[in-house]
C-alpha cells in the first residue's frame, strides 16, 4: 500500500475469511429486507407484484414471437406470399407490444431500485448519524473506512443489481420452463444407431441444451472465480484514493502554507498507482470471462441448427420448425446460463454488499454500547438537583487503555468551572464523554433532568449554505428573528458580516478561525442553554476579544453552568472553580479543585463595524 497520506492500518484493505464474508452478506440482508416488512412494505410489494406480472406478460409475447418465427419460415419454404404478408402485418402489433412492455418494465424496475435505495440509504444514514456514531466510527478499529462512500456508492450498488438479478432469475426460470416445452414438442425424439441397434433419445434438444449450459457455466466459474476478490480490492482502492483527494482539499490551506505540494503529489501518485494496479488485475478477470461469454454468444445459435439438420434433411422437420427450435434452444440455454451473463456484476455486487455489511456491523457494535448495563460503557442518566455530576467516572480507549481514572466531581447551577491540565491528560476526551460521543469506560455521568446542553469545540462546525444558516446552526435559520441575530452579531464583533447573511459562500474557507469562534458565541446566546461545555472555544481570539465574549457569557448566561477547557490562565477570572488533571500511572486523575475569585465586570460589547476587516473572497 502507498506510504504517503497513509491513515491507520485499518484503512488498508481487510482480507475477509469465507465465514466472515458470509456473515457480512447476512448482515446486509437482515437490514435490506426491511424494505418489504417496514413502513415502505406496501409500495415495495406493489412494485414487486407489478414486475412479476410484467415479466409473465413479456414471456407470453416472447412465446408468440417464437411461433411467428416458425410460421414465417414455413411460408418462405412453401413460397406462400399471402401467408408471408399476413405475418408481416402481424409483426407490427407484436413489436409494439414487445417495445411497450420493455419500456414499462424498465420504468418499474428502476423505480423499484430507486425506492429501495432510498429506503436503505435512509436506514444507513439514520443509524450512522444517531448518537454521534459518525464520529465514534473514527475512534474504533474495523472495516468501516470512508462510511460516506459505503452509504452513497455501495448502497446504490447493493440495491440496483438485486432487483435486476431477481427479475432476470424469475424470467429465466419461467422462460426455461416455457421453451423446454417448445424444444420437447418441436424436436421430439432422435434415433441414432449404436452397434447396429437403434437408440432413441427422447427430447434430445432439451438434453443438449442442459449439457451445453452446464459446460458453459462450469467454465465461467472456473475461469472467473477470482472476480469477487478483484472487484472488492478495486472498490477499496478507489475509495481510499477518493479519501486521499478529499484530505488534500480539506487541508489545502495548511498544505499550501507548508509548501507540501510535492509531497502531496507524490502521495497521490502512489494512491493512484494502487488504483491502477487493482484495476489491472480486475481487467484480467474481465478478459477471462470474456473468453467464455463471447464463445457462448457465437456457438449457442449454431448448435441447435446442426442438431436439427438430420431431421430437416430427412424431411421430418420444416424450415420453420428448425428456426423455432433454434430460437427456443437459445432461450433455454440463456436461461440456464444466467450465471455466465451476470457473473462479473455479481462479483461487484458482493463486494459492495460486504462493505455495507461491515459498516452495519460496526454500527451494531456502537449501538450495543448504548444499551443500559453494558460492561465497559459509561452510563448516562438524568437527576434532579446537581446540574452536572461525574460519579466515579473512568474514560478508556476502545481497547481498554485508561485515559481518565475515577473522576468524581459535581457542578451546580450557575457554576463556572475551568478544567486545566497538560496536553494528553484527556480533557477533550472527557468533553466527548459528557456529550455521549465517547462511550468507552465506566462510572456515571448525570445531567440535570430536562437541562439543555450546548457544546463549543475549538473548531466550530460550518455547514453548507448561507451565512445566516451558519450563524443559527443547528436551529432553523427561518426560526431566528433578524433583530436578535443582528444584535448578537454586533455584540460579538462580527456585525460587519450582517450584509452577507444571505450570501452562499464556502464559509468554512472564507471565515477565519476567530470569526468562526465568534459565530459559535452567537449560536450559544441564541440557544440559551442550561449547561455549556467549552473546549478551547476562545483559542483563536485575542485576549481582549476573549474577555468581552466571556464577559457576555457571565452576563447573558448567568443561570447556566459552564465547564471550560483551556490552557489560557487569564480565563480563570471568568470562572468560580478550577479543576486540575495530571498524568498518573493508570490514567490521568483529578488532583485539584480550587475555588476562584468573583468574575470581573463585563466588558463593553463590540461596536458595529461596517465591513471592517472584511476579506474579499477569492473570485
Amino acid at each position: 500500500m502507498p506510504g504517503h497520506l497513509s491513515e491507520p492500518a485499518a484503512m488498508q484493505q481487510t482480507v475477509h475469511s469465507s465465514e466472515t464474508k458470509k456473515a457480512l452478506v447476512r448482515r446486509y440482508w437482515l437490514a435490506a429486507k426491511g424494505f418489504w416488512s417496514g413502513d415502505a412494505r406496501l409500495k415495495a410489494w406493489l412494485l414487486t407484484s407489478g414486475l412479476i406480472v410484467l415479466i409473465l406478460t413479456q414471456i407470453g409475447i416472447q412465446f408468440r414471437l417464437n411461433l411467428w418465427t416458425r410460421d414465417v419460415f414455413n411460408a418462405v419454404e412453401l413460397k406462400d406470399s399471402a401467408a408471408l404478408l399476413h405475418q408481416a402485418f402481424l409483426l407490427l402489433p407484436l413489436t409494439a407490444l414487445t417495445v411497450g412492455l420493455a419500456v414499462i418494465a424498465v420504468y418499474g424496475r428502476m423505480t423499484m431500485q430507486r425506492t429501495w435505495r432510498r429506503w436503505l440509504t435512509d436506514h444507513l444514514i439514520g443509524r450512522w448519524v444517531a448518537h454521534g456514531r459518525y464520529y465514534q466510527l473514527n475512534l474504533i478499529k474495523g472495516d468501516h473506512q470512508v462510511p460516506e462512500g459505503r452509504i452513497a456508492d455501495d448502497a446504490r450498488t447493493a440495491t440496483d443489481p438485486p432487483v435486476d438479478f431477481a427479475a432476470s432469475i424469475f424470467q429465466a426460470i419461467v422462460t426455461a420452463i416455457t421453451f423446454i416445452g417448445v424444444l420437447w414438442y418441436v424436436g421430439g425424439d432422435l434415433t441414432v444407431t449404436v452397434a447396429a441397434s437403434p437408440l432413441v433419445i427422447p427430447g434430445y434438444l432439451v438434453i443438449a441444451a442442459v449439457i451445453y449450459s452446464a459446460l458453459v457455466t462450469t467454465a465461467m466459474i472456473l475461469i472467473a472465480r477470482g472476480f469477487s476478490a478483484a472487484a472488492e480490492a478495486t472498490n477499496q482502492a478507489e475509495a481510499e484514493f477518493r479519501y486521499a483527494l478529499t484530505r488534500v482539499r480539506e487541508n489545502g490551506e495548511s498544505i499550501a502554507l507548508l509548501g507540501g505540494e510535492p509531497e502531496e503529489r507524490e502521495g497521490l501518485h502512489q494512491w493512484l498507482s494502487n488504483v491502477i494496479e487493482k484495476s489491472r488485475l480486475y481487467c484480467h478477470q474481465h478478459m477471462r470471462s470474456t473468453v467464455v461469454s463471447n464463445s457462448n454468444w457465437l456457438l449457442a445459435p449454431a448448435i441447435p441448427i446442426f442438431l436439427c439438420m438430420p431431421k430437416f434433411l430427412a424431411g421430418v422437420m420444416t424450415l420453420g420448425e428448425v428456426t423455432q427450435a433454434a430460437a427456443a434452444f437459445v432461450a433455454v440455454q440463456s436461461s440456464f446460463n444466467w450465471l455466465v451473463d451476470n457473473y462479473p456484476r455479481i462479483s461487484d455486487w458482493q463486494a459492495s454488499v460486504r462493505r455495507v455489511g461491515s459498516l452495519l456491523t460496526s454500527l451494531d457494535h456502537l449501538m450495543a454500547l448504548e444499551q443500559p448495563g453494558v460492561i465497559g460503557a459509561i452510563v448516562h442518566s438524568e437527576q434532579a438537583g446537581t446540574t452536572l455530576r461525574l460519579r466515579n467516572l473512568t474514560v478508556t480507549l476502545d481497547d481498554g487503555t485508561v485515559v481518565i481514572h475515577d473522576a468524581d466531581v459535581s457542578i451546580g447551577p450557575r457554576e463556572k468551572v475551568l478544567l486545566v491540565g497538560e496536553s494528553g491528560t484527556g480533557k477533550s476526551t472527557l468533553v466527548r464523554a459528557i456529550a455521549g460521543l465517547w462511550p468507552w469506560g465506566g462510572g456515571e455521568i448525570l445531567v440535570q433532568k430536562g437541562a439543555k446542553l450546548f457544546f463549543m469545540p475549538q473548531r466550530p462546525y460550518v455547514p453548507l449554505g448561507t451565512l445566516r444558516r451558519v450563524a443559527t446552526y443547528p436551529l432553523s435559520a427561518s426560526s431566528v428573528d433578524d433583530a436578535a441575530l443582528h444584535d448578537l452579531m454586533n455584540a460579538t464583533g462580527i456585525g460587519y458580516l450582517i450584509p452577507r447573511l444571505d450570501d452562499q459562500e464556502p464559509w468554512d474557507q472564507v471565515l477565519s478561525g476567530g470569526e468562526k469562534q465568534r459565530i459559535a458565541f452567537v449560536r450559544l446566546f441564541l440557544h440559551q442553554p442550561d449547561i455549556v461545555i467549552m473546549d478551547e472555544a476562545t483559542a483563536s481570539l485575542d485576549p481582549s476579544s476573549q474577555a468581552v465574549l466571556m464577559g457576555m457569557v457571565t452576563e447573558r448566561l448567568s443561570e447556566a453552568a459552564v465547564l471550560s477547557i483551556s490552557h489560557r490562565p487569564e480565563l480563570e477570572a471568568f470562572h468560580d472553580r478550577r479543576l486540575s488533571f495530571e498524568h498518573r500511572p493508570g490514567g490521568s486523575r483529578l488532583v485539584g479543585d480550587v475555588v476562584l475569585g468573583p468574575p470581573p465586570r463585563p466588558h463593553s460589547p463590540f461596536r458595529f463595524r461596517l465591513l471592517r476587516g472584511w476579506r474579499t473572497p477569492k473570485q
